[in-house]
């Protein structure tokens, strides 16, 4: 089959890569090969690769930056979709948490409606609207990979730096390592699945948890020689342009059991994250 993914040089375009089945003909792109601001240019690379299915791990997700500049988010994570949409390849498209206000008193399911409270979470939810009846919509949150831009290495490296750290307690989700989200995206495919599907990592944190559990796994594999002191601090200490949900938690419930997949709990992937980033040196 050919498969054409967006994003390659991002955190999920680089899993996708990483774990394809065999029988997927790859073609990644990314913004050297296309620009997805370009609708024409977009249109056009797809009509002449002629993909059966199509993969958008692609992203516009400076979520503090779109609060500025909601237009160029909103042509890289609405009006792209809409260009893939209008072709004849199955789409696969990669949305948020920060379509939800954070308010469930419950992990969000599938079919709970959307209420963005930042332009990012705006402009993903618009992306969604694109998606056809017989496509994927996989919603994720608090994505990180070995070697990309993501909060676990961001926090190794100030923990390098710094013997104290403020962290956010009161922002509740769960991490998902990208690896696990991309084999899961396959097997969808894989599936014939077609509607709305969470997940992330199963058990639950708020990034203060998150960020002492990097600290204690990092310390114990010997890549930080002390360990810092780690504070939780609420949002309203740490402002930001962007609004966050205070609550993003995903039901992936639907997904486990049309997959058969057990859950995985976040810290085990998080310690075979961390494994491949020493081995990255």
């Amino acid at each position: 089959m050919k498969v054409l993914i967006t994003g390659a040089g991002g955190q999920l375009g680089g899993a996708l890569q990483k774990t394809a089945p065999s029988w997927a003909d790859i073609t990644a792109i990314d913004i050297a090969d296309v620009d997805l601001t370009d609708r024409e240019a977009l249109a056009a690379f797809i009509d002449g690769a002629a993909p059966e299915l199509i993969i958008n791990a692609a992203a516009y997700t400076a979520v503090d930056k779109a609060e500025s500049d909601e237009n160029l988010a909103r042509s890289i994570n609405a009006d792209a979709v809409a260009v893939m949409a209008q072709s004849d390849a199955k789409l696969v498209h990669v949305s948020t948490d920060f379509v939800f206000d954070g308010s469930s008193p419950r992990a969000y399911r599938p079919e709970d409606e959307r209420a963005p409270i930042s332009a990012y979470g705006r402009t993903k939810a618009e992306g969604e609207d694109h998606v056809r009846d017989g496509d994927i919509l996989v919603r994720t949150a608090w994505v990180y990979e070995a070697g990309g831009a993501n909060f676990v290495r961001t926090m190794l490296r100030l923990m390098g730096e710094r013997d104290e750290l403020g962290v956010v307690a009161d922002q509740i989700g769960a991490p998902t390592w990208a690896t696990g989200l991309a084999r899961v995206i396959w097997g969808l495919v894989e599936s014939q699945a077609r509607g709305t599907f969470h997940h992330s990592d199963a058990g639950t944190a708020s990034w203060y948890d998150f960020a002492v559990a990097i600290a204690e796994e990092a310390h114990a594999l010997g890549m930080l020689s002390n360990m810092p002191t780690i504070r939780p601090i609420a949002t309203s200490d740490y402002p930001t342009p962007a609004r966050r949900p205070a609550f993003s938690l995903l039901d992936c419930s639907a997904t486990r059991r049309l997959l058969g997949d057990d859950p995985i709990h976040w810290r085990t992937n998080l310690r075979t994250m961390l494994k491949e980033e020493k081995a990255l040196g």
